[in-house]
């Protein structure tokens, strides 16, 4: 397992994180979703601890917020102090029937924490992020209670999630000119089978030191070997029953067709080389793998051993490939004779 600093910081985090999502049972969306009760928790994550991961994500949110409290149970359960491990968690979705039960605000968020807080046992969150884009919420309005949250010792690190680039930036420079607790980290989709990211993103997220964490890195689960032209809907997938995130499936299965010989070749899954795939990007900080059995879990902890080799990767980059989307195509072109002009030292 290596390590990497979460983003512009000095803290350190395994190049996997623990997932939490399928933690406890829940009904409505979460139920396909969630189910691992408090026995085959403790093993997931005594099985993460022991392959080296130290870095641990959930949100308020997952199952209603049993995903914290089954999470803060396992920890006690395994006698896990509490410095060996980051805990990473997240606020905005709606927690309540009342009308400020739900996003970026100021009074959401200090609520929100609290609530966390209490579930995960803990007296500070190591990441407390913002788990959307908040349309009505002011950045600066935001920022000012992750800053204040960040004074009071009960945040150390502040990120958000499923932000656009534009917006990324804005609250750099809001934090900047007011000197405010910077977003150091994005939690962000990210797969072989959807780039979108490398668009604006990633460029953004590389000049700014902001740090990459990865959620859905199999796609939903259309990347885990069970998914072919020929079979669209195994029985027994989650994404039979919750058809997220969103991808083009025909680029999906010219993919497919590329992972699988490759898997052949070292030996193991498909699902084993597209997180080999993405733990090759420099930009990314940390890959998010859930599990709802200790075999689907072992077989993601194996991707930190896969080293593809040149050829194999640009293979896997090439069937990939974003099509060309302006200005992504022009500002290239008409920098070639541009770089020409920089001296090499």
């Amino acid at each position: 397992m290596k390590y990497n600093t979460l983003g512009h910081t000095g803290l350190l985090v395994s190049e996997l994180c623990l997932g939490t999502m399928t933690f406890a049972t829940s009904e409505g969306m979460w139920k396909p979703i969630a189910g691992v009760e408090q026995k085959l928790a403790d093993e997931l994550l005594r099985h993460s601890l022991d392959a080296g991961i130290n870095f641990i994500d959930t949100a308020d949110v997952y199952s209603n917020g049993e995903s914290e409290k089954v999470l803060a149970q396992a920890i006690a359960n395994l006698g896990i102090a509490r410095k060996d491990i980051v805990i990473a968690t997240k606020a905005y979705g709606r927690t309540g029937p009342g009308r400020n039960d739900v996003g970026a605000s100021r009074g959401h968020i200090m609520d929100a924490v609290e609530a966390s807080l209490k579930r995960l046992e803990t007296d500070y969150i190591d990441l407390y992020q913002i788990h959307a884009a908040d349309s009505i919420t002011p950045i600066e309005e935001t920022l000012r209670a992750l800053d204040t949250l960040v004074a009071q010792g009960k945040v150390r690190y502040v990120g958000c999630s499923n932000w656009y680039a534009w917006q990324i930036m804005k609250a750099n420079g809001i934090s900047e000119a007011r000197n405010l607790a910077r977003l150091d980290t994005l939690q962000a989709y990210y797969s072989i089978a959807g780039r979108d990211l490398e668009r604006e993103i990633v460029p953004l997220l590389e000049d700014q030191h902001t740090g990459l964490l990865v959620w859905s890195p199999l796609a939903g689960g259309l990347l885990s070997g069970k998914y072919s032209r020929e079979n669209q809907k195994p029985e027994d997938s989650r994404r039979s029953a919750f058809d997220f995130p969103i991808v083009d499936k025909e680029r999906s299965w010219r993919i497919l067709d590329v992972l699988r010989p490759i898997a052949q070749v070292h030996e193991t899954s498909v699902a084993t080389v597209a997180l080999a795939w993405i733990l090759a990007k420099p930009f990314v900080t940390s890959v998010i793998i859930g599990a709802k059995r200790i075999d689907q879990l072992q077989q993601n902890l194996s991707a930190v051993d896969l080293k593809l080799a040149e050829d194999e990767l640009r293979k896997l980059d090439e069937v990939s490939a974003l099509p060309p989307e302006y200005p992504g195509w022009m500002i290239p072109f008409q920098n070639i004779n541009r770089l020409a002009d920089v001296p090499r030292v």
